[in-house]
């Protein structure tokens, strides 16, 4: 027979390691009873705080300058007294700005100085007319035209301008600043020097292009634009080294389009040129015409003096930038 089993009904005594397990729950209660029990105890001095809090925000939001929208007399306002307390630029200082580090002083070394890293160049003197006429043929009843230099044979040391088109220093400059030299060199905006290299020329449009064997940091190209929006009276600067000083500005206005330029020997007719009125002197050859956006609209090329002085007298003349775009091979503006 199969004995039943029989067990004690005592209870068995509570473990004692459990013990001091549960005296601590209960002595350190966690941080969310006992922040209810600080807020059990302190209950309107809680919800005191927190109406002053949202009143506070209340009042600095009702306390803020509400701002009205602009109306067209408090722009106007604004710009008269801008205007009454600040001196702006002219236009045409802000255009001549614009090209002022893209310009370059370009110096013609013959023979003697071709191989002379420290000659000393020196100013073009007035070039002596050969005759009062502006040669045989077409130019025979015309007063004489000279080019910016007085068409003169090349000789040491002569100076003419030129403006950076392409930031490798590509250079655009007049055929005749550069002809018969020997050695060419650059001056850039910062005073940086270097030797420059023939690039192409054109002569029948009094074109050259040059190229600097070493350029400054952040050599900027000028801006080019366009001739056929020129309309006659609009402003333009001519930016350039008149007798090497400079850069040197002058503005004027456009005195006409489409004009005829013959030198004096005769040898040469230039056609659809930019008359203007900015002072030009011999050192000018080359530099850019610039409107009054900063646009090189064409490059200083001659003037014209019935005189012996062979200084600007009030007509000078530039090629268009179309045209000395055809020349150095860019494509049509």
């Amino acid at each position: 027979m199969k004995r039943v089993a029989l067990y004690s009904r005592t209870a068995r005594p509570p473990s004692r390691e459990a013990e001091p397990q549960a005296e601590t729950a209960e002595r350190r209660p966690g941080w969310p009873r006992r922040l209810r029990g600080w807020m059990a105890r302190h209950r309107p001095a809680f919800f005191g705080l927190c109406l002053l809090g949202v009143a506070g925000g209340l009042a600095f939001i009702l306390l803020q300058p509400q701002h009205r929208p602009l109306t067209q007399e408090d722009i106007d306002a604004a710009v008269l007294h801008t205007l009454e307390h600040k001196t702006l630029p002219s236009r045409p200082a802000k255009a001549a700005e614009a090209v002022r580090q893209s310009v370059v002083l370009i110096r013609g070394f013959g023979d003697d100085e071709a191989d002379g890293e420290t000659a000393k160049p020196r100013s073009a003197p007035p070039a002596k007319p050969k005759s009062k006429s502006g040669g045989k043929g077409k130019g025979k009843d015309k007063p004489a035209a000279k080019n910016e230099e007085g068409n003169a044979p090349r000789h040491e040391g002569s100076i003419g301008s030129g403006v950076v088109i392409v930031d490798s220093g590509v250079i655009l400059t007049n055929f005749h600043v550069i002809a018969g030299a020997k050695r060419l060199k650059v001056t850039f905006f910062d005073g940086y020097e270097a030797d420059a290299e023939v690039v192409a020329v054109q002569p029948d449009k009094d074109l050259a292009v040059i190229r600097a064997k070493s350029i400054p940091d952040d050599l900027p190209a000028a801006t080019l634009g366009s001739s056929l929006d020129l309309a006659p009276g609009d402003e333009v600067v001519a930016v350039g080294f008149p007798f090497g000083i400079g850069p040197s500005v002058s503005s004027g206005v456009v005195s006409g389009l489409n004009r005829e330029f013959v030198s004096a020997e005769g040898r040469h007719v230039l056609t659809r040129l930019i008359q203007f009125d900015a002072a030009a002197n011999p050192g000018n050859s080359g530099g850019p015409l610039v409107n009054m956006s900063g646009e090189v609209v064409g490059i200083v090329t001659a003037i014209l003096n019935p005189t012996n002085a062979g200084t600007f007298v009030g007509i000078g003349f530039a090629t268009t930038i179309e045209s000395a775009g055809s020349a150095v091979g860019m494509p049509p503006f």
